[in-house]
């Protein structure tokens, strides 16, 4: 029997992480700087997971064996992600930034392939093809409006901050930690805050105009969606099978998009529903568990 609480909080990771776009998205539009809303929300993020692990008592220091996980988390999940997608949200319409920052298997199975050198099945070198056509259909010259500055940059920002999470994931399983990751998760938002300070400090725009919707946007994604969120993540993969965790995880770009739509008034356009589903498909095809 499937776990009711996992399915709970599978539903609560959906709905958290596939609404942080579209809000985030609308604090940029009221005048907050991307970065300093990065730097903000990781920061926020990583208050937020202490306070948590504290009240659970589990809050432990990282050893030696936790650095590789860390930093890789830390540097490259975190603060690359959360620098880049940041960044292209500016630039990017907000459905297709959801769909975009979340192909990240078009990057795992190469990089498995090349550094842990595990062996690709061919459905998996097709689920890697469908995922590379629905980029394509999103990015392609239909796709964009080439009139609007920084947009091309804007989706090779989230085609990056898609692969700097894959290749997190695969350097923690070349590289496990000896805590569970849910104990990691305070000192890497810790991590990606110390790496995106500079970044902000160098800003030409210093702090920006920071109305009360974009402070209040930072507020329920750093302080709530992005570490609740995460937990919940971790803790439906805990007791949930890995065919419905891994592909019940696939609706966060699917939900975004609705979410965008909603809160945005974004249009679901033909490509972009084209390209997500694509990419959907594809993600779904390489997560569904071999045949014994």
């Amino acid at each position: 029997m499937i776990s009711r609480p996992g399915l709970a909080a599978l539903t609560a990771s959906v709905i958290l992480l596939a609404s942080a776009w579209p809000i985030t998205k609308s604090a940029v539009m009221a005048g907050a700087v991307p970065i300093w809303f990065a730097l903000g929300r990781a920061g926020f993020s990583a208050l937020a997971a202490f306070v948590l692990l504290g009240l659970l008592g589990r809050l432990r220091l990282p050893g030696r064996q936790d650095l590789p996980a860390l930093v890789a988390v830390g540097a490259l999940q975190l603060a690359v992600f959360f620098g880049l997608a940041h960044a292209a949200v500016e630039f990017v319409p907000t459905g297709r930034t959801t769909v975009l920052a979340n192909v990240t298997p078009i990057f795992i199975v190469p990089l498995s392939l090349l550094v842990l050198r595990e062996s690709i099945s061919p459905r998996r070198w097709l689920a890697t093809a469908l995922a590379l056509v629905g980029v394509a259909v999103l990015m392609g010259p239909w796709a964009i409006d080439w009139a609007a500055p920084g947009v091309l940059r804007g989706h090779f920002y989230l085609l990056g901050a898609a692969g700097g999470f894959g290749s997190a994931i695969v350097l923690v399983r070349r590289f496990p930690p000896r805590l569970r990751m849910l104990e990691l998760l305070p000192w890497c938002f810790t991590l990606a805050s110390v790496l995106l300070l500079p970044l902000a400090l160098r800003h030409p725009d210093g702090l920006g105009v920071w109305p009360a919707p974009s402070r209040w946007a930072m507020l329920y994604i750093g302080g709530f969606a992005g570490p609740i969120g995460t937990w919940c993540v971790m803790e439906a993969a805990a007791v949930l099978p890995v065919m419905v965790s891994s592909v019940g995880f696939l609706a966060t770009p699917a939900f975004g998009l609705l979410f965008a739509a909603w809160w945005l008034g974004e249009p679901l356009g033909a490509d972009l529903l084209a390209g997500a589903g694509f990419i959907l498909a594809g993600v779904g095809l390489a997560a569904w568990p071999a045949r014994r």
